[in-house]
């Protein structure tokens, strides 16, 4: 099971936000853009967590749940202005798929472990990949498996203010954020196939 299931829970809690951004002119197009723009940001933090003042976790932290918001509110917005399209879809999931990829890449930076941010960053997009392929061949957009986009932010951004206080222990010689990495990439990979599976056994 995971987090994306309750997104039709917590609508009640976007609609400040949503009328917010209506009042102010922004489209669902622009804070899509502003949700990678997070993301961004916290893949810097990210880095500079790792290499300088582990302070930054906690802001990259903080930066990767504003992303996963904005994420949940760009769809909202849409439908509250009623310009739901598949251009604006299709925009989404492109800033989704880089967002995922620079954080990643950030954390990788931090530490300096670019082979745990291969498998990582790997497994992270074929999990995607999977998931909107599966609509691709006729079937409904896959987003179970082990871990879904939202688990995967909660668990980032839990992990980004846990790396501040633990950021000198290094169990099997790895730091809270390298064993992070190794999780995303062997949890990444598992949950992809597990769509795989899905998607192939509907198909028969």
């Amino acid at each position: 099971m995971t987090l994306d299931q309750f997104r039709p829970y917590i609508s009640k809690f976007l609609d400040p936000f949503v009328k917010g951004f209506d009042r102010i002119g922004m489209t669902p197009n622009g804070v899509s853009v502003l949700a990678f723009g997070m993301a961004i940001a916290a893949a810097v933090a990210f880095a500079l967590g790792g290499r300088g003042d582990p302070i930054w976790f906690v802001a990259a932290a903080f930066l990767v749940f504003v992303n996963g918001w904005l994420d949940i509110i760009d769809g909202a917005l849409a439908r509250e202005q009623d310009v739901a399209s598949a251009g604006g879809d299709l925009l989404d999931h492109v800033l989704d798929r880089y967002a995922d990829i620079v954080v990643i890449a950030g954390l990788a930076a931090g530490i300096e472990d670019y082979v745990l941010g291969f498998l990582a960053v790997t497994g992270v997009v074929m999990t995607s990949y999977l998931g909107t392929q599966a609509q691709a061949v006729g079937l409904d957009r896959v987003y179970g498996g082990l871990v879904g986009r939202a688990d995967r932010l909660a668990i980032i951004g839990a992990v980004g203010f846990l790396a501040y206080p633990l950021a000198d222990v290094t169990p099997g010689g790895l730091t809270v954020v390298g064993w992070l990495l190794v999780f995303l990439g062997v949890v990444g990979h598992l949950t992809a196939l597990q769509r795989f599976y899905y998607s192939w056994s509907a198909l028969d």
